[in-house]
């Protein structure tokens, strides 16, 4: 028998890694029946350059060889890229040469010797490996399809909150323009609201662009980006305040952080403008975090304190925002009463 076969390639075809020609040749005669082709190698060396020229499907290792044994070879078959799967043949009963070998990542272990049944049993063996083999194939196969499909719905969703960024600040860009038109004071301070607004909505698309993210937000890091440009925008010499941040790294759902950055957003501004005197410096305190399931919003500063059950101030459109945009959260927007100063509260729960 040759070590190699040049014929035409069979539909499955089976390396015998055996030190006896003898054998090989009846396991090739025996394992015809069952419609596999077996090709002949008598040590490692051999196998392993025959595995490397292709369409070996599975692999028949005896134990005991010329130089070395089963077990030399099984790590190196094992080792090779998308190896075919190995039956391990032993002549002993030794348990322990059979787990070995399992361990070692043999498909399967059968215990050799001439009599036909021993065929069919290695036959049957094989063809159990190979499906095997073939499931895992598979699965890999659309794990792949459905990581390439992954990443691409990733690739649009980061390309869609881009261009959604981009449009609210060019929004953002033309209230701009025109409040700097907008001699009326009130009409100047509507835009101007209206304009912080858009950004902390702005500001979340680009969260989930710049950092890949789908469905979720990190609160601390998006907060912290959405008060740094408030403060930017809002302080001035009548208004030196700054703003504190306190967060918990928390993750929530994009459509909360939308409605918590609104939130947050109008009781920040209302800080600012209502707080303190013209011209004092106060600290604007937004803290941060999660108990269990519930989250908790508290937004306080050191000021004058409003009556938050009187009229409101202004427009009074703050307040309608607030009070919606709590309830689309299923809270309820509270005051500490306690708190010198103000101290708006929120928890909801992040289910």
């Amino acid at each position: 028998m040759r070590e190699h076969a040049n014929s035409a390639e069979p539909e499955i075809r089976i390396l015998a890694i055996d030190n006896d020609e003898t054998f090989a040749m009846r396991m090739q005669e025996n394992l015809a029946r069952h419609g596999f082709e077996v090709e002949w190698a008598r040590d490692g060396a051999t196998a392993l350059r025959r595995i490397a020229e292709g369409n070996i499907d599975a692999v028949v290792l005896d134990h005991v060889l010329r130089a070395e044994s089963g077990l030399d070879i099984l790590p190196q078959l094992i080792a090779l890229p998308d190896h075919p799967p190995v039956i391990y043949a032993t002549v002993s009963g030794d348990n322990g040469i059979a787990v070995a070998a399992l361990k070692a990542g043999a498909g399967g272990h059968v215990l050799k010797s001439n009599s036909p049944d021993f065929f069919d049993l290695l036959a049957a063996t094989l063809e159990q490996a190979l499906d095997r083999a073939r499931f895992r194939r598979e699965t890999a196969d659309a794990q792949e399809v459905i990581r390439q499909q992954r990443d691409r719905a990733e690739m649009l969703l980061a390309e869609v909150n881009h261009r959604i960024a981009n449009s609210l600040g060019l929004v953002g860009a033309l209230i701009r323009m025109q409040s700097s038109m907008t001699t009326d004071r009130v009409a100047i301070d509507a835009l101007y609201e209206t304009q912080m607004r858009i950004n902390a909505i702005a500001s979340v698309h680009r969260r989930l662009y710049t950092n890949r993210q789908i469905g979720t937000v990190q609160v601390d890091e998006y907060l912290e980006n959405l008060l740094n440009e408030l403060e930017a925008s809002i302080r001035d010499d009548k208004r030196p305040h700054r703003v504190v941040l306190a967060a918990q790294p928390v993750n929530l759902p994009t459509d909360k952080v939308v409605t918590l950055g609104l939130i947050v957003s109008e009781l920040v501004t209302n800080a600012f403008k209502y707080a303190y005197s013209e011209g004092v410096q106060g600290e604007v305190r937004v803290i941060v975090e999660q108990v269990g399931d519930q989250f908790r919003l508290a937004v306080e500063d050191d000021g004058a304190g409003f009556d938050h059950s009187g009229p409101a101030k202004g427009t009074g459109l703050g307040t309608k925002i607030l009070t919606a945009m709590a309830a689309s959260l299923k809270a309820e927007l509270t005051y500490d009463p306690a708190h010198h100063g103000t101290r708006a509260i929120l928890v909801f729960s992040v289910d």
